[in-house]
């Protein structure tokens, strides 16, 4: 009836007898407006541990902080891969959709296989020029 959970529902002890007493909704609703009957406050979960720890992990963050080289902080390899991955995705869904033949799928398949297509937009250039 309050909109809670039984564990946020408190009964006041000086109303114990009219609490005990009341069947109806509208007692109910009586014994919540003079205070016999209260909810308790939600429970949060405290946000300070967690604040200390990213205050703590920001620091060493700055430009001058940063060691290694831009690949060796991010590698060759995990952007070719990430990039091929886009690649060939867009090629499989280009073919499901009939957009390009087969024939032109596995053209370009083998192009991003062998490094030829720069990016995304490049690939979708060369798809314009496989309907042709």
């Amino acid at each position: 009836m309050l909109g809670v959970g039984a564990d946020r529902v408190i009964f006041n002890d000086e109303y114990s007898d009219l609490i005990q007493d009341a069947i109806t909704r509208s007692t109910i609703r009586g014994l919540v407006g003079f205070g016999a009957i209260t909810v308790a406050p939600e429970k949060g979960v405290s946000r300070g541990r967690f604040r200390a720890k990213a205050r703590k992990l920001k620091r060493g963050r700055s430009a001058g902080s940063t060691e290694g080289t831009a690949h060796a902080r991010n590698p060759r390899k995990d952007t070719w891969i990430s990039k091929v991955r886009a690649l060939r995705w867009r090629l499989k869904v280009a073919k499901e959709r009939k957009e390009i033949s087969p024939e032109a799928y596995k053209m370009l398949y083998k192009q991003v296989k062998g490094g030829q297509v720069r990016g995304v937009k490049h690939l979708l250039d060369l798809m314009k020029e496989a309907k042709k």
